[in-house]
């Protein structure tokens, strides 16, 4: 079983090395759990360019030092020019997944990091710009070695994305993707950060920056302008909330599906499962799951456009009503709609108890694939799940946020101890999310061992179509078996550690001495770092 590594004082932890130690860095000097997770979301940023970058979104569950736990919503909207008319006269039946017609929204997380750095400098953060975007110049300059990760990532039949504008010239080596390990250099993208750090954040949007992407944004034709760059602002949300046993979980409002990782946690209390790691463990967090996503698929949209409150869904009169609805012995039959995505997700704390929570994207591996070469950015897809049915939940207009699978999470316990925890994963991330919470929280499973115990995920996948539950291979097969009997279709990954299976982390502070258990997925190629 893995050790959990402790920290004295202050800790983060991330998908990618590099990144986890640009946050510790910034704590080394100094500097706060919002510093340090802006270093960390930049430095990322070019060491993990398949799972996020500058030109996508973001997400922040913050917890300060009285308890006060804030949301900033960092997801920009459609375009001006993003319309149901413009994608059916030129004969989509959908928003298509790559090239310029796929750069829906306007990117959104430099924003993100700008609300939160004002947010730190209230809290008493001090360190430059300039400082916190240091490691992530001299990567992106220097460049850096691919990682096993992204190596392992190969289009699936039919994916356009090595056609994509600039893609080639930015990604691939001779017309091929790198191998693990050999250097590449991101110098557009370095000379962005490199501005950024001198002209400010905002000069992303309304300033050198923001004209230089608008200018490529026009050239490509993508839906997207220069004036939707400076209409642009990210904003404060008021975090979802739920009581369970003895503790206070939170997660993102819509237009995320923070709501479906609350209902799955709550209605997997209410089964009252005492046997960890059981097919009745299992089967219950798959039916949870099941009955969550249908609350979400019909409820979760563009925060403005909400038709329903989210929270009257966490009532604990209806979460036990739901609940009682799952039979413990057999499998329902509940169609969800599939969301496929690949995110980053990064925690950190600091000496004082300041948390963080926090997620970007730009959605599929390397976005649009769209990279714009002014400022080597590449493009998030986002907007791919709008719909173009002007009658769905979600359907395209100018100005709307998009669904969201990207939620980060935060619980505080009655003891004092205060846990920042997530996971990369599209529709995984509930299911993720939830899976090695209940392993901690309910189970008495260390850090370390509930982020690396094997996962499942139910629903499909890219590339997998089939509405199964995906198994890693280090299940018990006679749990498996009891699954099927109950009616699951079990699909094994082939993998004890699956990439499809999330890239998970956790950090938790303990009161007193103030210790920190941290950790980040052995299925990615980051950890913990700290003082």
């Amino acid at each position: 079983m893995p050790e959990t590594p402790i920290f004295s004082s202050a800790a983060v932890a991330a998908p990618h090395s590099l990144a986890a130690r640009a946050g510790q860095t910034v704590l080394a000097q100094g500097g706060n759990a919002i510093e340090a997770m802006v270093a960390m979301a930049a430095s990322i940023a070019v060491v993990y360019p398949h799972m996020n970058g500058l030109g996508g979104d973001g997400f922040w569950l913050v917890r300060e030092r009285n308890g006060r736990v804030r949301g900033i919503e960092a997801c920009g909207p459609a375009g001006r020019a993003a319309t149901i008319a413009r994608y059916r006269e030129k004969g989509y039946d959908a928003i298509p997944p790559r090239g310029p017609e796929a750069m829906v929204t306007v990117a959104g997380t430099v924003g993100g990091w700008e609300l939160a750095l004002a947010l730190s400098q209230a809290l008493g953060g001090r360190l430059p710009l300039a400082t916190l975007l240091a490691d992530a110049i001299g990567q992106a300059r220097d460049g850096v070695p691919v990682s096993a990760s992204e190596a392992r990532y190969a289009p699936q039949a039919g994916d356009t994305l090595h056609d994509a504008p600039n893609f080639a010239a930015t990604f691939l080596k001779d017309g091929q993707p790198f191998a693990a390990g050999e250097t590449r250099r991101l110098p557009a993208l370095a000379q962005t950060l490199e501005h950024l750090a001198h002209a400010g954040l905002d000069d992303f949007y309304r300033g050198d920056i923001g004209r230089e992407i608008g200018a490529d944004l026009e050239r490509l034709g993508a839906p997207v302008s220069r004036a939707d760059l400076e209409a642009y602002r990210p904003a404060e949300r008021a975090p979802l909330t739920l009581r369970r046993r003895a503790a206070t979980l939170y997660n993102f409002p819509p237009p995320t599906q923070g709501l479906a990782a609350l209902l799955i946690l709550g209605m997997f209390d209410r089964l009252t499962i005492a046997e960890a790691e059981s097919a009745a463990h299992y089967h219950g967090m798959i039916e949870a799951t099941k009955r969550a996503f249908a609350i979400r698929d019909r409820v979760v949209t563009d925060f403005s456009r909400l038709r329903h409150d989210p929270a009257a869904f966490l009532d604990s009169q209806r979460l036990a009503a739901e609940a009682a609805r799952i039979d413990l012995a057999r499998a329902a039959s509940i169609p969800v709609v599939s969301h496929t995505g690949d995110t980053v997700w990064m925690g950190a704390i600091d000496k004082d108890g300041l948390a963080v929570s926090f997620i970007q994207s730009v959605y599929w591996e390397y976005g649009s694939g769209t990279v714009l070469p002014r400022t080597g950015l590449a493009w998030l897809n986002r907007g791919v799940s709008f719909s173009l049915d002007p009658a769905a939940v979600n359907p395209l207009e100018p100005g709307r946020r998009p669904f969201h699978t990207l939620i980060p999470a935060l619980a505080t316990f009655d003891d004092g101890r205060v846990m920042a925890y997530g996971s990369m994963g599209g529709d995984g991330q509930p299911q993720f999310q939830a899976q090695i919470f209940a392993r901690y929280a309910d189970y008495g499973m260390s850090v370390a061992d509930a982020v690396d115990a094997p996962r499942l995920l139910y629903g499909r996948t890219w590339g997998a179509p089939s509405l199964s539950v995906k198994v890693e291979d280090r299940f018990d097969p006679a749990h498996l078996s009891a699954l099927e009997r109950m009616g699951h279709e079990i699909e094994p990954v082939g993998s004890g550690y699956s990439d499809t299976l999330g890239h998970a982390g956790m950090l938790v502070r303990h009161p007193g001495d103030g210790r920190i258990a941290a950790t980040h997925d052995p299925r990615s190629d980051g950890g913990a770092e700290g003082l």
